[in-house]
């Protein structure tokens, strides 16, 4: 009888969940749209190119160090370089428009020529940045200490500038004495350096054999390494590249399934402010039966949701169940189950459609933003990192992750769907403790 009674509520629940065309559209049609522009912003399936840093470049010097700096940070393919005015750039970069400009000041290259060698004072670059901009700032500096050291010295062992540059400091050292130790080091190096760009104006004319050797000279000082990259994701790393749009579509079905959850919840308070639970109650069914059919359909519903929204990230976004598809089923699972009972939990203690509702925005929120649904977790400060283990989203989309992208086995989805069963049975467990007590 409790079985027939119980299926019965389900029933009659689906029904009216898919009578109310209007919720379903905008349960079905917002995650997709959310998760697809998020997808799109935080990289897409890695075929659309990079998204560039904008900088202004104002270079106030004429001297070909600096003309070399201003081509190589042209040349960066992670930059867009702009050349402007010096005002212009700084109230570009004041609205927010540009991350930053950077500043080549008059004789900068002629005063870092001879900074490198000649111990004279080190000129300066000006970096006007926006300070929401601090990461880009470290990046955009290590590309310039990169261009600068490359230019400088390319041209002080090479250029023109380079050898003028020893001939003057040659002869300044001829007019000191030369019994001190570094003034003697420095005369050494600098004979030494001479030599070697004579030799090296010399080797222009050899042919062909010496080609290499003088492209060399000419390109400076430059790394002396290269790096490997290599994407760490489970199974072929050329077929399973990494794909923007699964993570951005479990983070968005996450929070629309709980909100649908919340509306399953103040459901069973409106229910019971129009006295049909009066009426259910008089009836062969009890308390526990009704609720627990309330949270099985939410679960059920959820569980649809979340596949259809996956269906479509499959077909339309090139999403990869690239891990173990019953472990990708498990996850959905128990967080349609989590949901359902968080539903429960909200209606349990809001007694009233208006105040559940007020409980419940803050209480989503707060739990989408905690699980990473938003922002990456990894951008988190580290004891947040940590906090953020005792919010089920969290382990609810981390799960969809090692399910999807990351590619991972039926092991890195255990612990994922134990601890969202876990909160399922705590959530249920105190909804059906409250609404007996009241």
């Amino acid at each position: 009888m409790m079985m027939t009674a119980l299926i019965a509520l389900i029933r009659k629940d689906l029904i009216l969940f898919l009578v109310d065309r209007r919720a379903l559209l905008l349960n079905l049609v917002m995650p997709i749209l959310l998760g697809a522009f998020f997808g799109f912003v935080t990289g897409g399936k890695d075929t659309k190119d990079a998204a560039k840093i904008e900088i202004a470049v104002i270079s106030q010097d004429n001297h070909v160090i600096s003309q070399k700096i201003l081509k190589g940070l042209k040349d960066e393919p992670t930059l867009l370089v702009k050349e402007l005015p010096l005002e212009e750039a700084k109230a570009l970069v004041l609205k927010g428009k540009l991350n930053m400009a950077v500043l080549i000041p008059e004789r900068f290259g002629e005063h870092a020529g001879g900074a490198l060698f000649g111990g004279k004072e080190k000129p300066e670059l000006a970096i006007f940045y926006d300070p929401s901009q601090t990461a880009v700032l470290a990046m955009v500096k290590g590309m310039l200490t990169q261009q600068v050291m490359q230019s400088v010295s390319a041209e002080m062992f090479n250029g023109k500038s380079g050898s003028n540059f020893v001939d003057q400091t040659l002869q300044d050292l001829e007019e000191v004495d030369m019994s001190n130790k570094g003034a003697g080091e420095l005369h050494d190096f600098l004979g030494s350096l001479k030599k070697f760009q004579l030799s090296q104006q010399a080797g222009k004319d050899v042919g062909a054999a010496s080609s290499s050797a003088v492209a060399n000279a000419n390109a400076g000082l430059s790394m002396p390494f290269v790096t490997k990259d290599q994407v760490m994701t489970a199974g072929d790393p050329i077929t399973n590249k990494y794909n923007g749009y699964a993570h951005s579509f479990a983070g968005m079905s996450v929070q629309f399934i709980l909100f649908m959850a919340i509306d399953a919840g103040i459901g069973i308070l409106l229910a019971r402010r129009q006295g049909l639970w009066s009426r259910l109650l008089a009836a062969p069914v009890g308390l526990n039966t009704v609720l627990i059919a309330r949270a099985l359909s939410c679960a059920l519903i959820a569980c649809f949701l979340m596949c259809f929204i996956f269906l479509v990230a499959v077909l339309v976004f090139k999403v990869q169940i690239a891990g173990s598809l019953p472990g990708f089923i498990a996850v959905v699972i128990s967080f349609s189950l989590m949901a359902a009972s968080f539903g429960l939990l909200i209606a349990a203690f809001g007694k009233t459609p208006e105040a559940a509702r007020g409980i419940s925005v803050f209480a989503t929120l707060i739990m989408v933003m905690l699980s990473g649904a938003w922002m990456p977790s990894f951008m988190f400060p580290q004891w947040l990192q940590t906090a953020t283990l005792v919010v089920p989203t969290r382990w609810a989309v981390d799960g969809l992750d090692a399910m999807t992208w990351r590619g991972l086995g039926l092991d890195a989805a255990l612990p994922a769907v134990g601890v969202q069963l876990a909160f399922t049975v705590f959530f249920g467990v105190i909804a059906l403790w409250r609404f007996r007590r009241g």
